[in-house]
């Protein structure tokens, strides 16, 4: 009877004759064994799938992926301080304010005008050694007055000689009309801080239906229809007052809705929406008791 011969394991990379048919493998050799056939199972999976998971390669097997290139954010430069030296060694500007009679010449430091774009661009064409002057021959003289005032101190106030409490009613219009016209004129000159600050003040005169009503000509006449910043609060004045206002002005009142229509289409809008509003809450509260009646 024949011996069946006895199983050899050789192990990659060893000669046929490095070990003898009979002996058995040590624990050892086994563990190895294991490893190779692994490997070369994984190997053959590499090279039947193209691609080894990254998982299962080694890590001296990875190459670096390069990362994507950083966007460095732009530092921003830093926000140039007012100084208020450097503004008061600047050249001196002329300014012509005004015509005829009323012409006058005022003069403030340049680096306080730049501040108003509309102004920056006179001063923009200035030559270096040519005169420094600009005329405004449309402006009104109080107005701009009170606009270098707040260049310098960030605020303006009355003239001396007009300074007053106001123990009664602005009956003319007059100061109303005043701080209107700096509002007008900071909206033409680019400066939003002066013209809420005249809007402002404003609001804090106690005025009559006669200076009401002249401002709220000037207001009409003066500012664009989209400025609904001033003129909504004149309208809604108007439209909530009227049954009282016009009796004291009545026919300064009517001339003012017939020249100005614009106003008189803004009051009668705010007075048809306040009704539809009431009338809609009036059906609202019927519908409610009816509804009550019928289940009772």
């Amino acid at each position: 009877m024949d011996v069946p011969p006895t199983p050899q394991v050789r192990v990659p990379g060893d000669s046929e004759t490095s070990q003898p048919a009979h002996l058995t493998p040590t624990p050892a050799v086994a563990t190895n064994v294991n490893a190779n056939a692994t490997v070369t199972q994984n190997s053959a999976e590499v090279e039947m799938g193209g691609m080894q998971d990254a998982s299962t390669q080694p890590a001296t097997d990875q190459e670096d992926i390069p990362l994507p290139d950083v966007q460095e954010e732009p530092v921003p430069s830093p926000k140039k301080t007012f100084n208020f030296v450097e503004s008061l060694i600047s050249p001196i500007v002329e300014i012509v304010v005004g015509k005829g009679d009323d012409e006058t010449v005022l003069r403030a430091h340049q680096n306080f005008l730049t501040d108003a774009p509309f102004l920056a661009e006179f001063i923009g064409q200035f030559e270096e050694s040519g005169p420094r002057q600009i005329n405004l021959p449309e402006e009104n003289v109080d107005a701009f007055g009170c606009f270098l005032q707040f260049q310098y101190t960030r605020d303006y106030d009355l003239a001396k000689s007009e300074a007053r409490v106001i123990s009664e009613a602005d009956k003319t219009g007059k100061d109303m009309l005043r701080h209107a016209r700096i509002y007008t004129l900071a909206e033409k000159l680019g400066l939003p801080n002066l013209k809420n600050l005249a809007h402002g003040k404003i609001h804090k005169i106690k005025a009559s239906p006669g200076a009401e009503l002249a401002y709220a000509r000037y207001v009409y006449t003066h500012t664009p229809a989209e400025d609904v910043a001033i003129r909504r609060p004149v309208a809604s004045l108007w439209a909530n007052q009227s049954h009282i206002l016009r009796h004291e002005v009545g026919d300064a009142f009517k001339k003012l809705c017939i020249e100005v229509p614009q106003f008189s289409f803004d009051v009668m809008t705010i007075m048809l929406d306040r009704k539809e509003k009431s009338s809609a809450a009036d059906e609202i509260k019927g519908s409610a008791r009816k509804r009550s009646r019928r289940e009772i």
